[in-house]
């Protein structure tokens, strides 16, 4: 009896596993288990202590490298639009006013793993808020579409005053 084809080094097989993929897997499950375990408003508590600690970062990051103690209202936006971009989401501003800051997204940092996880969207509410609310004093933010919960793109409004207008569903932030 003849010995079988040698078989080929795991290295050459053409599997696609890499740190980014493997990352953001690793994330989608857990945020996946949390939801199925707690529910999606609890899971969104969870991931909401996460994103502040990562809010708490940006913003440190963001203040030594514009060499200020406080960003302005136009370093905010310009900020906000500039870490997503880092992490290869599509922010971008559709209206910036003296009360608020709308933003919309064509491609979320998560990829296609966001689908139907929209816990993971309070990593971008906890970052967008801590960082106005640590440099403006004030936040709410209204994740008015998600692609996570199926929509074409994300609209994003930041609130930077208390008013009327800011709906119920918003998520206030506030000055440490």
């Amino acid at each position: 009896m003849a010995d079988p084809a040698p078989a080929a080094a795991a290295s050459d097989l053409d599997i696609a596993l890499e740190r980014d993929g493997f990352a953001r897997g690793l994330i989608r499950e857990l945020a996946g288990t949390l939801e199925d375990v707690v529910g999606v408003q609890e899971a969104s508590g969870y991931i909401s202590v996460v994103g502040m600690a990562i809010g708490e970062q940006i913003d440190s990051a963001y203040r030594r490298g514009f060499a200020v103690e406080r960003l302005s209202r136009a370093q905010v936006a310009e900020v906000l639009v500039d870490l997503k971009r880092r992490i290869q989401g599509d922010f971008y501003i559709i209206e910036e006013t003296e009360d608020r800051i709308v933003l919309g997204n064509r491609t979320c940092p998560f990829g296609e793993m966001v689908y139907d996880r929209p816990s993971l969207c309070m990593m971008t509410s906890n970052v967008f808020g801590h960082v106005s609310a640590q440099n403006l004093g004030y936040a709410a933010i209204d994740l008015e579409r998600t692609i996570a919960r199926g929509d074409g793109e994300c609209r994003v409004v930041v609130y930077l005053r208390p008013s009327e207008e800011t709906p119920v569903r918003a998520r206030e932030y506030f000055e440490r």
